[in-house]
């Protein structure tokens, strides 16, 4: 929607309201914060003026949403063999994503939702184009890839505030728990304590490389489907 909308009077004068205005306020808060009360009250208008412009709390999720998504440039050497690249998409996804709470959740909940989303998709279509994929493949692939890096950095954002948080005694209570069973204590004692960036490199690694052997360049993805047991 475009054009603007009255503030409260201010001096007898009507102040006014735009797209912009909303974007700006609504990025201030950031998604994890974000309702439409508390941008309608950082502008000094009431929810009605925001209606205007955005369809309820979806609409303006989705104009805070895109506005952080034009921000992200997903970086593509081209010397980076196929699964290098896709980790490398992976790794770049959750450095966005940790520096903007609730980043994570928006795109969980629906994607591609604008014009950056869009973009975003595109372009990781594209880059598996340079390495031999075709459109449907290259979707599949990178939106597969995408949600599991997406999904594994939602749930470190969840669990974050009882590493280094008020809840950290809620974690150590779990540890303590553990700590009573004779199967899973000597098992917990043996693994090694590694880092969240690490784990998470762990995890996109082993899938990407079992993504690609089950669905390498040039293969159809109905033979793809069939071969996992998804089709006759």
């Amino acid at each position: 929607m475009t054009g603007t909308s009255p503030r409260r009077k201010t001096g007898g004068r009507q102040a006014q309201i735009g797209l912009a205005d909303i974007e700006r306020e609504g990025l201030r808060l950031g998604l994890a914060n974000l309702t439409v009360n508390g941008v309608a009250g950082a502008l000094g208008v009431t929810p009605a003026a925001l209606y205007r412009h955005v369809d309820g709390k979806f609409g303006l999720e989705s104009v805070v949403g895109e506005a952080m998504l034009a921000e992200l440039s997903v970086l593509d050497d081209p010397a980076d063999e196929l699964n290098a690249h896709l980790l490398s998409f992976a790794q770049q996804l959750r450095t966005f994503i940790i520096d903007r709470p609730g980043l994570a959740a928006y795109l969980q909940t629906l994607f591609p939702r604008g014009a950056s989303g869009l973009r975003l998709q595109r372009e990781a279509v594209e880059a598996l184009g340079r390495r031999g994929y075709g459109a449907a493949g290259a979707v599949m692939l990178s939106g597969t890839v995408a949600s599991l890096a997406i999904n594994l950095t939602a749930a470190e954002e969840r669990h974050r505030p009882y590493h280094d948080g008020p809840h950290q005694r809620e974690l150590e209570k779990v540890y303590a728990l553990l700590a009573t069973d004779e199967v899973l204590a000597p098992v917990h004692a043996e693994l090694p304590a590694i880092s969240s960036g690490d784990y998470f490199l762990m995890v996109m690694t082993a899938c990407i490389r079992g993504l690609t052997t089950a669905a390498p360049p040039n293969r159809p993805v109905t033979e793809i489907l069939t071969d996992l047991g998804l089709t006759d």
